[in-house]
């Protein structure tokens, strides 16, 4: 050193250096449109000075390695927001499904059968001994019986579709898992041997988030520059180059598909992401709905029976059912059934004794059934409104939050942009800056090559 040679040396490294610093900042050009691309900084260090007795002078510059740009903390909150708004999308999409079952502005649901039952009393309350109007009181049941079984079948449906789609995201979630175990290796090996690791690192990031869409993850850097993945309640997912399977087994009772991790169930432990929405509506929202549905038609069925029981028919024999209901709520709706086809057998009258067909006093007490709090302490055009609202509402709800979340999530990504995004300004002025710095090294080492060719011919 301290020599033209040394020069030369140093005039050397620089035009390595920026040669490496122009192909980074040419990487980051070609990727700006990239999904995921994090964009790359070439790390510059000035090499180890040397001493020649009380001088020291610098020996030049190296490349030390390439880094990715990226904020470990926004990426976390990153997958952390899709994992909610996994779920939310899910719960909506199955939310709004059901929605259309009770949509009673387009002919669907259960308010026009039950109006139109109790409207059929009324009109067997003004006319008790025309059969034509008890048969019409009978076709009313009909339809309300068909209505409640219609409902419950299109809920069943809804729910078996959502159990296929449980199915479906299991193995969409196996299939990520074992790509990011792949690419985890590569991660742990370039780090191992010092090498740039950021091309794998974005790929593993963007399949992470797509992980995260469909179920709760949680991160833990392993130091090697692997991650340790694992759904929240610590079911394993991926350990380095491994990758652990999630299974399903039909439920023995309700033949749904439970989600088990290394032989355990965690269906009940999966909190957010699609997954979590679609269990929320198979195994919450569609059971409450349908529980609703089994006490209206119990209570409404069970009620207008003792009524009917406790008048007589047109031909003056006690009143039994109307309608055919199971022993308890549960299941009611898909087993009501109308009890008689016998118009006749409709109790409208109040005693034995007058027997003629103008007795309506039981018709008006069945009448009265829709004003009285037989339903949970509600009446049953109540009980239904309130069961629709609820519907209504928890949708409401989780479209508010989506749209909550859709907005922090675009901040977030915002932020990332700002730390990992590609600026093609800022790149075009390093690839100046760098080309004019490789240049300038370039005419130091023809300047020193000139000289070294002087003092070699003044040697000859």
């Amino acid at each position: 050193m301290g020599s033209l040679s040394g020069a030369l040396n140093i005039a050397l490294q620089s035009m390595l250096a920026e040669q490496g610093g122009i192909e980074v900042t040419s990487n980051n050009i070609a990727n700006v449109n990239t999904p995921g691309y994090a964009r790359q900084r070439a790390n510059f260090a000035e090499t180890d000075p040397v001493r020649f007795g009380n001088v020291t002078l610098g020996t030049g510059v190296e490349l030390q390695g390439v880094s990715s740009l990226r904020d470990s903390i926004l990426d976390l909150r990153d997958n952390q927001e899709t994992q909610q708004q996994g779920q939310l999308n899910a719960f909506i999409n199955g939310g709004q499904q059901i929605q259309a079952l009770f949509n009673e502005a387009s002919g669907t649901g259960l308010q026009a059968p039950l109006t139109a039952f109790f409207t059929s009393l009324s009109q067997l309350s003004a006319s008790p001994g025309d059969v034509n109007v008890r048969q019409g009181v009978l076709t009313a049941a009909q339809n309300l019986a068909n209505a409640f079984n219609q409902a419950t079948n299109n809920l069943t449906t809804i729910q078996r579709s959502t159990d296929l789609s449980v199915s479906q995201s299991v193995g969409q979630i196996n299939s990520l898992t074992t790509q990011i175990a792949a690419v985890n290796a590569q991660v742990q090996t370039a780090t191992s041997l010092g090498q740039n690791a950021g091309a794998f690192i974005d790929q593993r990031q963007q399949l992470i988030n797509k992980l995260s869409n469909l179920i709760d993850v949680s991160q833990i850097d392993a130091g090697d520059g692997s991650l340790t993945l694992t759904t929240n309640s610590g079911a394993p997912l991926v350990v380095g180059a491994q990758s652990f399977q999630l299974t399903t087994q039909p439920d023995s009772t309700t033949g749904l598909q439970h989600v088990f991790s290394q032989g355990t169930d965690i269906t009940s432990q999966i909190a957010s992401g699609e997954l979590a929405g679609q269990l929320q509506i198979r195994d919450q929202e569609i059971p409450s709905i349908q529980s609703s549905l089994d006490a209206l038609a119990y209570n409404l069925g069970n009620s207008v029976n003792l009524q009917n029981q406790a008048g007589y028919d047109l031909n003056g024999v006690k009143g039994g059912n109307l309608f055919n209901i199971p022993a308890t709520a549960a299941g009611s709706a898909s087993g009501i059934r109308v009890a008689t086809t016998d118009p006749t057998k409709i109790a409208a009258s109040g005693g034995p004794a007058p027997g003629s067909p103008g007795d309506n006093t039981n018709a008006n007490t069945l009448l009265a059934l829709q004003s009285q709090t037989i339903v949970n302490g509600q009446t049953p055009l109540n009980a239904y409104s309130n069961l629709v609202f609820k519907i209504g509402s928890d949708v409401s709800n989780a479209q508010s939050n989506q749209q909550a979340g859709s907005l922090a999530l675009q901040q977030i990504q915002n932020l990332q942009g700002a730390v990992s995004g590609v600026d093609i300004n800022e790149e075009a002025a390093n690839l100046i800056r760098y080309q004019n710095a490789y240049q300038a090294s370039a005419q130091v080492s023809s300047v020193i090559n000139s000289l070294l060719q002087t003092t070699l011919n003044m040697v000859q």
